[in-house]
């Protein structure tokens, strides 16, 4: 299951993270972020054991959304050593997600 990531927890799960970490930044009322979170969540089972998958909620947690400039939801940041290395905006297919995070892995 997804980590639910806050503005309290955010630096000790994502930035001093050991692996790469995928956030999805998303919202209860954005019809794309529903579309998108069963696929971080099937993400999250799979890749449980070499990666940190985590959600934030953008209305409950502005001082990151603010922070990583998220305008646009739902939206993937991949960060690798606590810097962001990869991005993606808007609801695409699970194997784009996972791709990406591959690519951290490799």
């Amino acid at each position: 299951m997804a980590l639910e990531i806050t503005d309290a927890n955010f630096e000790e799960l994502v930035l001093k993270s050991d692996k790469p970490v995928l956030v999805d930044f998303w919202a209860e009322w954005c019809g794309p972020c529903r579309m998108v979170g069963p696929v971080v969540e099937e993400i999250a089972k799979e890749y449980a054991d070499t990666a940190v998958v985590g959600k934030v909620n953008v209305d409950n947690n502005p001082g990151i959304s603010v922070k990583y400039g998220i305008r646009n939801i739902p939206a993937l940041l991949y960060f690798k050593n606590g810097e962001i290395v990869d991005k993606q905006i808007g609801a695409v297919p699970k194997s784009v997600l996972a791709g990406k995070l591959d690519k951290q892995l490799a």
